[in-house]
């Protein structure tokens, strides 16, 4: 026999190991990316030449007089993105037009100095405690030296001075556009510089293009994720303009993906991206359908809300978003799951125990003991609900990729007898950093959460239940 000392060490390496952090499994977040999709909503603001022209894409030829704001008051951007519960604004300081919305040294089709409207946009941000991003379309329609290397040089040295002079911003928006500019030839983008440029200028700025690295076009303009949706996406021989992925891929991501490149849902308030007389907002149910189908898919919601002639948010736009704040606050307020407790089918350790998946820390979670681990939600007493809202808990990796959900209620049984059992009420794929799934209004006290695939044990921050019909 062994001795009871060597036991007892040999059960408390057991316990220990199972009490460890988890180990992460495949690409993660940095830091800023995590910051990024916690911020759930921004907004998009289109603003320049093509407000005036009623044009979407600009010629690059528009006299600079054309770009003529009556009322510019970027605070007022500001005031209505804070009311709709955004956290950051993204500026298109320079579209395809190439006209730059800075004296820029870099190009002769600017606004003039008296009229600097990226000093004003983000010292309004700053001001009101909001984090500004920029879009730098590296496509110019106007610049002599476009089509040439030497327009390479123009496009670092843009970038350098906006982030040198405005910075720091939270997100640089690359649009992968590449047509023809004023001597009708295309560009070689030397992106490989264009990001090293960004790294030295600031590592913790969200880079968007096609494939990131910070984060990625979603594949579509329609405000929707894919089904599945993964934040890792295989970039190896690809750019933003060539060899990218196909938009379905975007959509979707790839499972097993080598980097972390998670979704960005860019989707216009209007029917257009720049302001047009004749067009309006979409309906709050409209935007809550995108917010489900982007936030609630495991994306970020980057909602386009252009400015017009007088240089501010119209009122019908900012009343729209105003509602759509209160919209989801009504239905999210009142999580029905508070006050229940959790369990799992194994214990892995009292760090990680089931019922953190009720706190509302974001770095607390269930660490499940194995892959084929069950979570249970019990409640004291019933309750209706026909939200369920999932996190992973990210930082760890993204895990989960087929699940169901099941309900302890009665059922009749082929004799006209009722029983209780359970009943399938949901069935998802991913779930990433937040999954809310719609479903047929449930009466019950207890839920299981089953992990049908996993790429690694599952770890779970956060259940909640909601009822969009409670008033």
């Amino acid at each position: 026999m062994k001795p009871l000392l060597s036991l007892l060490a040999i059960a408390t390496t057991a316990i220990m190991a199972r009490c460890t952090t988890p180990e992460p499994f495949g690409p993660v977040p940095t830091d800023a990316q995590l910051e990024w999709q916690r911020m759930e909503i921004n907004m998009f603001c289109h603003f320049g030449p093509n407000t005036f022209t009623g044009a979407e894409w600009g010629s690059g030829q528009e006299s600079a007089e054309t770009f003529a704001p009556t009322e510019l008051d970027c605070s007022q951007w500001v005031n209505v993105a804070r009311q709709a519960g955004m956290g950051g604004i993204i500026l298109t300081a320079k579209h395809h037009d190439g006209f730059c919305l800075w004296p820029s040294t870099q190009s002769t089709h600017t606004v003039a100095d008296t009229l600097d409207v990226l000093r004003a946009f983000t010292d309004a941000c700053r001001e009101g405690n909001l984090k500004a991003g920029v879009y730098i379309s590296p496509w110019d329609r106007n610049h002599p030296t476009y089509g040439t290397d030497a327009y390479n040089d123009v496009f670092v040295n843009t970038l350098k001075e906006v982030h040198t002079n405005y910075g720091p911003f939270f997100e640089q928006w690359f649009d992968g556009a590449c047509g023809e500019g004023p001597n009708g030839k295309q560009q070689h983008y030397d992106w490989p510089r264009f990001m090293q440029t960004m790294h030295e200028l600031n590592p913790q700025t969200i880079i968007f293009s096609d494939i990131g690295p910070g984060c990625r076009w979603v594949g579509n303009e329609q405000g929707h994720c894919g089904d599945p949706c993964w934040s890792t996406l295989n970039t190896e021989g690809a750019t933003p303009s060539e060899n990218k992925p196909a938009p379905s891929e975007l959509e979707t991501g790839h499972k097993g993906g080598d980097r972390w490149v998670p979704a960005e849902v860019d989707v216009s308030i209007r029917p257009g991206w720049f302001w047009h007389a004749d067009e309006h907002p979409k309906t709050v149910d409209e935007l809550m359908e995108i917010y489900y189908n982007s936030v609630g898919c495991n994306g970020l919601l980057l909602l386009n809300v252009p400015p017009d002639t007088n240089g501010r948010i119209p009122v019908e736009d900012s009343a729209m978003l105003v509602a759509f704040r209160a919209e989801r606050d009504r239905i999210f307020s009142k999580d029905l799951a508070q006050g229940g407790f959790a369990y799992g089918n194994h214990i892995r350790g009292r760090k990680f125990k089931a019922n953190n998946v009720l706190d509302t820390a974001y770095h607390t979670y269930w660490a499940a003991a194995s892959a084929n681990d069950t979570l249970y939600v019990g409640m004291p007493d019933p309750h209706v609900f026909n939200i369920i809202m999932l996190q992973e808990y990210i930082p760890l990796g993204q895990r989960v990729a087929a699940f169901h959900i099941d309900s302890w209620q009665p059922v009749q049984g082929e004799n006209g007898t009722w029983n209780t059992d359970w009943v399938t009420v949901a069935k998802g794929n991913t779930i990433g950093y937040k999954r809310l799934l719609r479903i047929p209004k449930v009466t019950t006290a207890k839920l299981r959460i089953v992990f049908d695939s996993v790429q690694a044990a599952p770890i779970i921050n956060r259940i909640a239940l909601y009822n969009s019909k409670a008033q």
